[in-house]
């Protein structure tokens, strides 16, 4: 997913969005899974091209006290690093690694709630690497002070952004090249009250492949929002025309729903037999088929939400 500073804030339309034509959905009703704080962006999306949203957030993303206690605690030094001369808090690593706009927004919450003696970064050596995925990207350079900032004041500009060409933790691995030993630190998800999917085990084995030391660190937390969750769609009186996954976990939690409430996802399809089930992305359809659901439409350009907006709007047109 991409995957989420400024999360509910609809992200810019870059001058390359802007020239391309927008595909219409006129009239589709269509559901998706996201998040609430991604979903103002994807309702935007919708809204542009005359659809009609049908929010049905099943997880929730976000930092916990305890998830910025654990970044904290590499925004701090330790007695032992403070009596190296010189040293600061993340030193010791070449490059973050964020795989979601949530990761990003809160390693900035963190860093900028954290009083710290001194900047995270010093000015010695090659540049520091941050790297993201898609328009995630974006998240690096907003907020006042931004998170590229925050980590070098004296020199945002000695902060190295690497954006893969394709937004995926593997593009991401692909990008960074080989590690040498170095480490690199990768805030992701504590995931509660689900199964964790593979997509970040797997990233963390790729870079560890790659000649990286992965550090993993839970940046925030992604839970099953309830039992509550499917109401709305089970409640839905009228056509459904499309329903968009944008994370594997959301899967898991709109089938824990559908069952707290005697569906399933069999019934699902009995009552609009003519909907259409879409994926942001190989990853994300990967993970929704090992649900046994089918998908029928994968976005081909994933590093935003468009692409799985264009899919949707071809399979219609044919």
């Amino acid at each position: 997913m991409g995957g989420s500073a400024g999360l509910s804030s609809p992200s810019p339309l870059t001058t390359k969005q802007r020239e391309r034509p927008i595909l219409s959905l006129p009239d589709r009703r269509i559901a998706f899974t996201t998040p609430a704080n991604y979903a103002t962006r994807l309702t935007r999306l919708l809204q542009l091209r005359g659809a009609t949203p049908l929010p049905v957030p099943t997880i929730s993303v976000g930092p916990s006290s305890s998830t910025l206690s654990s970044l904290r605690s590499f925004l701090l030094l330790s007695s032992s690093q403070q009596r190296k001369k010189g040293a600061l808090a993340l030193d010791s690593f070449s490059a973050l690694a964020f795989t979601s706009r949530t990761g990003i927004s809160s390693f900035s919450l963190a860093l900028s709630q954290t009083p710290l003696p001194s900047p995270p970064l010093s000015l010695s050596g090659e540049p520091f690497t941050v790297a993201a995925l898609g328009t995630d990207a974006e998240a690096l350079h907003q907020g006042n002070p931004s998170l590229l900032t925050l980590l070098c004041p004296g020199n945002p500009s000695w902060v190295r952004v690497l954006v893969p060409e394709i937004a995926t933790p593997a593009g991401l691995v692909k990008s960074f090249g080989n590690g040498f030993g170095r480490k690199v630190l990768c805030p992701v998800p504590a995931v509660i009250g689900l199964n964790e999917p593979d997509v970040v085990p797997q990233f963390l084995a790729d870079l560890e492949s790659s000649g990286w030391v992965a550090v993993r660190v839970p940046a925030y937390e992604t839970k099953w929002v309830g039992p509550q969750c499917a109401d709305v769609l089970v409640e839905l009186d009228g056509k459904l025309d499309a329903i968009v996954f944008t994370s594997t976990a959301e899967v898991e939690g709109l089938l824990k729903g559908l069952d707290a409430v005697g569906w399933n996802w069999e019934k699902v399809k009995q009552q609009w037999p003519c909907m259409v089930v879409a994926a942001h992305g190989p990853v994300t359809a990967k993970g929704v088929e090992s649900f046994g659901l089918t998908v029928d439409v994968v976005g081909e350009r994933f590093s935003s939400f468009d692409g799985v907006l264009d899919a949707l709007s071809m399979q219609f047109q044919d």
